[in-house]
């Protein structure tokens, strides 16, 4: 009977958890309710990054461990995303009916336990030997429950952010990043050392110390959630509108053209994205600690660059961001060509070079991420965020559908064109896509609120007058005169 009441309790404590703040606080109290979620966030984003770190970094490792083919790389890409996407439109629906805060903490703690079945699934390889296609699916079907139940609370958690972090986005958000990345780059670490130990011996129990890993810190991520504060929001049914009227407009409106514009550089990028690990792992022969050293480069040059970006953004704007970064992008998939084309078997320049290619590749994406997450704060009322994120979201998983599939295809194929193999060339048709798509988006964005207008000439002089007086300061000329 005690353990019937204790089980209660539990359930009304969660349920208490998940309901609307009371409304009737004072404007000061929550000011620092609000104050106090926004630190709450950072410590729940450094955990969910041991889940980056530690399972989601390495999923595609897994994937050629428990014997994938590209082509299965690519679906477990694009399916997850896509589905996940669309699981969004669920979410829509439920927040007529709970609080945004009850949704995200039910939707992460599941995706946690999801890396308690990615355990199973690798035991069907390891463990009962099935040296045939069942494992990959099996890994395809879980890891999509376990983007799904993230998805879920996607929405819900943009929507609540918004109203926590009502301006400066960019200044915050950067700093929240920075700090979030100093966790992923430990976790991703310490991962690559465990699989490096387990490789030769005992390679799954290496992953199983990882997914544990991932899902314990995914779990303390829900348990922060729990701690934060929710602004009530009173459902508005006239903002609601659907996906296939949002559709119709898209091509007329500002945020329909970001969302046609973001759907289709996630469609050239994944064409190449998915398979740079698989070309690391299995074309140039990479340990998971040279696979490591790349896979840093890339987030720690993107976590030291994110509160730069983020307060150039809150000066002059997202989307000027966006056509800076944007052109630095379109460059990442030729680099890793020229890297394949001119430097075969030379691994340890290839390791170099490449984590030389990475660095400018966090750079690039840290302010093309930055920039287009804090243009939906911008673009879009509060009562819309939730709805404006999912069709966003719905229209990038169609294009990571499309491009994952297609690269997935195509990498898997035995071919040469301009004396490339597959691989490169998706890598060249990635590239040459990145440009396309950036020359015809380019001028098409608007920005929404007041900036600073920026001159790169002007910008540069700044940048000259600051370190000129900073060599004034070290002069030892003078010092010499009054000697």
């Amino acid at each position: 009977m005690w353990k019937k009441d204790l089980k209660v309790r539990i359930i009304k404590i969660y349920m208490k958890k998940g309901k609307q703040e009371d409304t009737t606080i004072s404007k000061k109290e929550e000011e620092r309710l609000i104050e106090k979620t926004k630190k709450i966030s950072v410590r729940e984003g450094s955990a969910y990054s041991m889940m980056e770190g530690f399972g989601s970094r390495y999923t595609t490792p897994f994937a050629l461990a428990i014997g994938a083919n590209n082509t299965q790389i690519g679906l477990l890409s694009s399916i997850p995303s896509l589905l996940g996407s669309f699981s969004q439109l669920y979410t829509l629906h439920e927040m007529d009916k709970w609080s945004r805060k009850k949704i995200v903490i039910i939707g992460v703690f599941l995706q946690a336990l999801m890396w308690l079945a990615l355990i199973g699934v690798g035991a069907l390889y390891f463990v009962l030997d099935l040296r045939n296609s069942i494992p990959a699916y099996s890994l395809i079907f879980v890891y999509t429950l376990l983007v799904v139940f993230g998805a879920i609370a996607s929405p819900a958690w943009t929507s609540w952010m918004r109203d926590i972090v009502t301006k400066n986005h960019g200044d915050y958000f950067g700093r929240r990043n920075r700090i979030v990345g100093i966790f992923a780059f430990a976790s991703i670490l310490v991962a690559s050392f465990v699989l490096d130990y387990f490789k030769n011996t005992k390679l799954y129990l290496g992953f199983i110390i990882l997914f544990s890993l991932a899902f314990l810190g995914r779990a303390i991520s829900a348990y922060m959630f729990t701690k934060q504060y929710e602004p009530k929001l009173k459902p508005d049914k006239s903002a609601y509108f659907t996906i296939f009227q949002f559709v119709k407009k898209m091509a007329s409106n500002n945020f329909g053209k970001f969302t046609i514009y973001s759907s289709l550089v996630l469609l050239v990028v994944t064409i190449a994205g998915p398979f740079f690990a698989v070309y690391m792992l299995k074309n140039l022969g990479f340990s998971y600690i040279d696979y490591m050293a790349v896979t840093l480069a890339s987030l720690v040059s993107s976590f030291i660059f994110m509160p730069a970006w983020g307060k150039f953004s809150d000066k002059h704007g997202n989307v000027k961001t966006m056509r800076i970064s944007g052109l630095m992008i379109t460059l990442i998939p030729i680099l890793w060509l020229l890297v394949g084309v001119f430097m075969v078997g030379k691994i340890e320049n290839v390791t170099i070079v490449l984590i030389l290619v990475e660095i400018y590749s966090g750079i690039s994406w840290a302010g093309f991420n930055l920039a287009s997450g804090n243009f939906l704060y911008d673009v879009v009322s509060r009562q819309r965020v939730a709805i404006c994120a999912s069709y966003y979201n719905i229209l990038n998983g169609v294009g990571i559908l499309i491009g994952a599939t297609l690269g997935g295809i195509l990498s898997s194929l035995s071919f040469t064109i301009f004396g490339l193999n597959s691989i490169l060339f998706i890598f060249l048709l990635s590239g040459i896509g990145r440009l396309i798509i950036y020359a015809i988006f380019n001028k098409k964005l608007k920005e929404v609120r007041k900036i600073e207008d920026f001159s790169f000439k002007r910008y540069t002089k700044e940048k000259m007058f600051y370190l000129e007086r900073v060599f004034k300061i070290f002069d030892t000329s003078k010092i010499r005169g009054r000697v």
